[in-house]
C-alpha cells in the first residue's frame, strides 16, 4: 500500500542510489590520466540489485547507460557465482559492450554474506589497440577495432590479477594512460561498494531491496502512464545514414511504433541489412537508443532511469540488421554514430504519434576525430580522440541550443589548454557556426568548427555523419546546415584546403590542419512570413 512515508522514502531512496552512481563518477574524472576522461567526462556509472537489474544510474552518457545493463547480465552469465572482492572487466559489443574502447568494470557488493547488488563503470579509452590509434578506424571487421575482452575476472577476492591488467594494457599505444584510467575505475568501484554498503547499514538491508524494487515498479507505471496516453495506431519513420565508408550509402533506418494495450511495440524492421564498414550497431546499443528516447518523453525530469522502462517495451531487432549486427561485424561507428541516428528516427516516429512533442533533428553526429601519433617533444605515442559538438534541434517549445553534445553522447569538449598541454597539437580556431542551424518559428542551434594543427606526423581519422543528408526540421521548420571536414596540407607554396569524406583514415604531415564544421541543428514551424 502506498503511504505519504513511502512515498518520501522512495525519493530519498531513488537520490540515494542515484548519488552512489554520481560519486562513483566524480572519483572516476578526478583520477583518471586521459583528458579524454578527466575533461571530457567520457564515463558512466550505474546501480544494480542482486538479480543484476539497473536501479540507478548517473546523469553521464545515455548510450553508455541504456547498453550498460547487458553488459551486467554477460558478466553474471559468465560468473553467476562472482563473490565478494571480485570484479568482472569486458568490452565485447556482442557481450552487452557499445564499442571496443568502451572497457566496463562490473563487481558485486555484500554486506554480511549478504549480495547486495552491483555497481557498474564504463569509461572510453582513448586506445586500446587495432590498426589505427584511437582504436576508432575505417574497419572492416571487429578484429581490426582493437582487443576483444570477453567477461574476465580483473579482481579475485580483493586481489587483482595483474596478467589479465598487463595482458590489456600492452594492447595499447599508450600503457600509461591505460594503466591509469583502469586504476581509477578500480577505485570508483570500490569507492561504489562502500557506499551502497554504508547504505545498507543505515536502513537495513532488507529495506534497501525493497525499495530498488519499488523504484523499478514506479519507472514502470511511468512508462505505462505515457504510452496510454499515446494515440492508437501505427506510427513509422525512417532516415538514412550518409554511408559506410567503404562505398555503400544511403543506408536505411526504420522505426514504427505502435501501442498495444498499455505496452509499446518499437520494430525496427525494413532497416538495412548490415554493411562493411563499422557503423553498425550492436543489439545494446539499438535498445539504449530506445531507453534514452523513453526516458525523454516522460513527463516528470526527476523520473527515476532503471529497469523498469524497459518492462513496458518489445523491441523488433531484425538479426543480420544494421540495428543488430552479427558477430564479427565492425561495430566502432555503430555506438556513435549509428545511435544518433535512431534517436532521429524515433523522435521523427513519436512526432507523429505526438505533435506538438518531439524536436526537430539534432545534429545527429558525434563528429568522431581521432589523432596518433609519435609526441616529437617526448618521443612517446599518444592518441587523440574526441567528440564534437554541433547544433540541437528547434523544438514546440524554443530554438535549440547551439554548441552541444547532443542525445546519446553527454560529454564534455575538451579544453584548448588542455588538448594544447597533452598532445602535439594546436587548436588554430574554435567558433560557433552561425546560421548553420535550420530555419523556423523557432531556430535550430548552431553547429561549431573546430580546426586543429598538427605539431607531429600523425594518422588522422574521422567518423562523422549529416554530412550528405541535413538534419531534419519538423513542422514546417527547415534542416539544419550540413556538416563538413577538411584538411590543409602544409607542404607546398601556396597552403590549400581539401574537402574530406565523412569517414576517412589518412597520413597528415606536421604543419597540416584538420577542420571540422559539424551540423546545425533542425529548426521548428514554418518561419516568420512564409
Amino acid at each position: 500500500m502506498s503511504t505519504p512515508e513511502a512515498a518520501v522514502m522512495l525519493e530519498i531512496m531513488k537520490s540515494l542510489l542515484t548519488a552512489v552512481a554520481e560519486e562513483m563518477g566524480g572519483a572516476l574524472g578526478r583520477t583518471a590520466y586521459s583528458p579524454n576522461i578527466k575533461e571530457r567526462r567520457d564515463f558512466s556509472c550505474a546501480v544494480f540489485d542482486a538479480a543484476g537489474q539497473m536501479v540507478a544510474q548517473a546523469a553521464h552518457i545515455p548510450v553508455h547507460l541504456g547498453a550498460m545493463p547487458l553488459s551486467v547480465a554477460a558478466a553474471l552469465e559468465r560468473f553467476p557465482s562472482v563473490g565478494e572482492g571480485d570484479i568482472v572487466v569486458l568490452n565485447d559489443p556482442y557481450c552487452g559492450g557499445s564499442h571496443l574502447p568502451d572497457i566496463t568494470l562490473v563487481s558485486p557488493v555484500f554486506a554480511s554474506d549478504q549480495r547486495l547488488g552491483y555497481v557498474a563503470s564504463r569509461a572510453h579509452h582513448a586506445d586500446v589497440g587495432g590498426i589505427a590509434a584511437g582504436s576508432m578506424p575505417l574497419a572492416r571487421e571487429i578484429f581490426q577495432e582493437g582487443l576483444i575482452i570477453p567477461p574476465v575476472l580483473l579482481q579475485r577476492g580483493g586481489v587483482l590479477d595483474d596478467s589479465v591488467l598487463d595482458l590489456i594494457v600492452r594492447n595499447s599505444r599508450t600503457p600509461e594512460e591505460r594503466l591509469g584510467d583502469l586504476s581509477a575505475q578500480i577505485a570508483a568501484q570500490r569507492l561504489g561498494d562502500r557506499r551502497l554498503r554504508e547504505l545498507a547499514a543505515r536502513y537495513g538491508a532488507p529495506l534497501l531491496a525493497e525499495y530498488m524494487a519499488r523504484l523499478q515498479d514506479y519507472a514502470e507505471r511511468l512508462v505505462r502512464d505515457l504510452i496510454r496516453r499515446m494515440p492508437p495506431g501505427r506510427r513509422s519513420f525512417s532516415d538514412v545514414m550518409d554511408d559506410d565508408g567503404f562505398g555503400t550509402e544511403d543506408i536505411a533506418i526504420v522505426a514504427t511504433m505502435e501501442v498495444v494495450g498499455d505496452d509499446l511495440l518499437v520494430d525496427f524492421t525494413g532497416s538495412a541489412a548490415e554493411v562493411l564498414g563499422g557503423i553498425n550497431a550492436v543489439r545494446s546499443v539499438t535498445l539504449s537508443a530506445v531507453f534514452y528516447v523513453l526516458r525523454c518523453l516522460l513527463d516528470d525530469a526527476e523520473a527515476p532511469a532503471n529497469a523498469g522502462i524497459f518492462r513496458p517495451v518489445r523491441v523488433i531487432l531484425p538479426e543480420g540488421s544494421v540495428v543488430n549486427a552479427r558477430f564479427p561485424r565492425a561495430v566502432a561507428a555503430g555506438n556513435v554514430e549509428t545511435s544518433q541516428r535512431i534517436v532521429d528516427v524515433l523522435l521523427g516516429a513519436c512526432a507523429q504519434a505526438w505533435p506538438g512533442l518531439a524536436p526537430a533533428a539534432s545534429q545527429g553526429t558525434m563528429n568522431n576525430v581521432t589523432i596518433g601519433g609519435a609526441d616529437g617533444r617526448t618521443g612517446e605515442r599518444f592518441a587523440y580522440y574526441e567528440t564534437i559538438g554541433g547544433g540541437m534541434g528547434a523544438g514546440p517549445a524554443g530554438a535549440g541550443l547551439s554548441g552541444i553534445h547532443v542525445h546519446m553522447t553527454n560529454t564534455l569538449n575538451t579544453p584548448v589548454e588542455a588538448l594544447e598541454y597533452a598532445y602535439p597539437l594546436r587548436v588554430m580556431r574554435y567558433e560557433l557556426r552561425r546560421g548553420s542551424g535550420g530555419a523556423g518559428r523557432f531556430r535550430g542551434g548552431d553547429g561549431l568548427y573546430r580546426e586543429i594543427e598538427l605539431l607531429a606526423d600523425a594518422v588522422v581519422t574521422i567518423l562523422s555523419e549529416r554530412r550528405r543528408h541535413a538534419p531534419y526540421g519538423l513542422a514546417g521548420g527547415e534542416p539544419g546546415a550540413l556538416g563538413e571536414n577538411r584538411h590543409r596540407v602544409a607542404a607546398g607554396v601556396e597552403p590549400s584546403w581539401r574537402r574530406l569524406p565523412g569517414k576517412t583514415s589518412f597520413h597528415a604531415r606536421r604543419g597540416d590542419r584538420i577542420g571540422i564544421a559539424t551540423p546545425g541543428g533542425g529548426g521548428y514551424g514554418k518561419p516568420a512570413g512564409s
